[in-house]
């Protein structure tokens, strides 16, 4: 355990600039381009797949071929295209604009006790409403009464609709992100925790309020990522079951068992969402394109893939694979949520801890706010946090892997989803270690001399 210097906390100070609201940032070309690119390439993406998986059985390769053949013919391709997308439907919109204002009386209305996120860059320490678990179990008690019990609609009327929906999430999606971007012009939360960067497609696209609310507690990004996102995630899995079992009299082994992955992390989420409060989406990331039509379209539907996948092509799981997967995905939850335990156990403990029977070890690092204020903050050095800077996400890619293996290994579509989280963790620990080093300074370099792999011992 480092002690705290009066030397490394004045070169902290010293090095800490004080960002103005309207900061500029200097941004590339490729950057910008990229940025632009992204606001349609995504939405594309999740139409291509949901197109491959209603026509072509989740096969990539035959989507490209039929689609590639057709493009030769200029007189058919555009009409054979238009009939392979997602179509616009009075009645789904209507469901997903009932969902999304049924999410937030649930969110607004539910009793939950109040969490608390990290101090702003600003010093601003915000209250949240917690209350994600007791709207993930009504919802369901609902859903599961509604259809299986009362036969009010059918329990796979989200697969029914799945392409309606679709294209009203995408409206709301872009929707948000220019209410998001508006919203920070002219009504902004927080002011002095906003980021200009003077590019009008960098501040679309990432966001420029932080945490962007609707009075004191209704905050967008808990919000809209945990409600009409996650809580959608189990639901969508259910739905698409009770489509496979409609279609085949039961249910498969390998559906089964996506159905309790999922819940297992849905579940944990909500469980502990006051955890979730201290995460890079709520502590660091600002509410834009990223993250509000990334919530709303790219969770539910590109986290979903294997169940879309399953529904189309059944498997059967051996008892000897169904084991190992479930050992897989079950070892890979302990690691992920023991090393997140760790963490907010020291913290708590303000150090003063035990990791594995043994006392916690910490660097007692200090940092400056933009409000120029000293303050103070542990760095765990030991437990899962001494094998690895984010050894949680292996825990994580480990999940990701059962999840995905499920499907077999036949078609490519359903592993999208381990490719692109491997994608995505990756990049947040390269944004995190540099966050950290400029928030840290000279503490972060103990830190990365002490803890020397970023992911995996000897790799990375």
């Amino acid at each position: 355990m480092a002690p705290a210097t009066a030397t490394a906390a004045a070169t902290v100070a010293a090095s800490a600039v004080k960002k103005s609201a309207h900061a500029k940032v200097n941004l590339t070309v490729p950057l910008l381009a990229s940025l632009a690119a992204l606001l349609f390439v995504c939405p594309a993406l999740v139409v291509g797949f949901w197109t491959a998986c209603t026509h072509y059985q989740c096969s990539l390769t035959s989507t490209y071929t039929h689609l590639a053949a057709a493009y030769n013919n200029t007189d058919l391709f555009w009409p054979i295209l238009w009939q392979k997308l997602p179509q616009f439907s009075v009645e789904s919109s209507l469901l997903y604009s009932g969902w999304v204002v049924f999410q937030g009386l649930l969110y607004a209305y539910l009793p939950g006790r109040d969490g608390y996120g990290q101090q702003t860059p600003a010093g601003h320490v915000l209250p949240y409403k917690v209350n994600g678990l007791r709207a993930w179990l009504l919802t369901h008690v609902l859903f599961i009464v509604g259809s299986f019990g009362l036969g009010w609609f059918s329990p796979s009327i989200i697969h029914d609709r799945w392409g309606g929906l679709l294209v009203a999430a995408n409206v709301y999606g872009y929707a948000l992100t220019l209410f998001a971007y508006g919203k920070a012009h002219w009504f902004p939360s927080h002011p002095r925790d906003l980021r200009f960067t003077g590019s009008v497609l960098y501040d679309i696209f990432m966001g420029v309020e932080l945490n962007p609310r609707l009075g004191n507690k209704w905050d967008f990004k808990l919000f809209h990522n945990g409600r009409p996102g996650i809580i959608a995630w189990t639901l969508v899995n259910l739905s698409f079951a009770a489509a496979q079992y409609q279609q085949l009299g039961r249910v498969t082994n390998s559906m089964v068992l996506l159905n309790f992955f999922h819940a297992i992390y849905v579940v944990d989420f909500f469980y502990n969402e006051d955890w979730y409060l201290r995460t890079i989406d709520i502590v660091h990331d600002h509410f834009g394109f990223y993250l509000a039509w990334g919530d709303v379209a790219w969770l539910p539907f590109m986290y979903t893939l294997q169940s879309h996948y399953l529904v189309r092509n059944p498997v059967d799981l051996s008892p000897s694979g169904l084991i190992s997967l479930l050992a897989i995905g079950m070892a890979g939850y302990y690691i992920f949520r023991c090393a997140n335990n760790q963490k907010d156990l020291v913290r708590k403990a303000d150090g003063k801890a035990l990791i594995w029977g043994r006392p916690a070890q910490v660097i007692r690092a200090h940092y400056v706010t933009s409000d120029g204020k000293m303050h103070s903050s542990l760095l765990l050095t030991s437990g899962f946090w001494g094998i690895s800077r984010h050894f949680n996400y292996v825990g994580d890619l480990m999940m990701c892997f059962a999840y995905c293996a499920l499907c077999s290994f036949n078609h490519l579509l359903p592993h999208f989803y381990l490719v692109y989280m491997t994608i995505l963790l990756v990049n947040r620990i390269d944004r995190d270690s540099e966050r950290c080093s400029h928030k840290y300074g000279p503490y972060w370099d103990q830190y990365c001399q002490r803890v020397p792999y970023k992911l995996i011992p000897f790799i990375y």
